[in-house]
């Protein structure tokens, strides 16, 4: 099934609750779940019912966030959106509404607030050799 790039509408926007559904199926690779499949991942973290999951399902589908399926008497859901593109999406929206739109004035806050460890700073002057090259 083709995959959509995420939406920039705030309307399309995927809310947390809804990113606990998106997350149940990205963690599957992309195979296709029930809703009960992606109720028992995220009853493990959230006291959720499965009518909560499935009005959170209905929405998702409503978005274009997933595709659904018939199976019998069910339905099978899958992803549309890329977790990749989704992250990319919201990290950009992130940093455009909190750091007007400067990467490095996030890693400055990050580095000031002592919320980057020296694990962390090794790994950035690492991805910045990396992408200087």
């Amino acid at each position: 099934m083709p995959r959509k790039k995420a939406s920039g509408s705030e309307s399309d926007r995927i809310t947390d609750a809804e990113h606990a559904v998106m997350q149940a199926l990205w963690d599957r690779g992309g195979a296709e779940a029930s809703a009960q499949d992606i109720f028992e991942s995220v009853a493990k973290r959230r006291n959720w019912s499965l009518a909560t999951v499935k009005t959170l399902i209905s929405r998702l589908v409503q978005k274009q966030a997933i595709a659904t399926r018939p199976d019998g008497r069910r339905f099978l859901y899958s992803p549309l959106i890329e977790r990749a593109d989704y992250v990319g999406g919201e990290s950009r929206r992130l940093v455009d509404k909190l750091f007007g739109g400067k990467a490095a004035s996030l890693v400055a806050h990050l580095a000031e607030t002592e919320a980057l460890s020296e694990d962390d700073l090794s790994e950035i002057e690492a991805l910045l050799r990396e992408l200087k090259q």
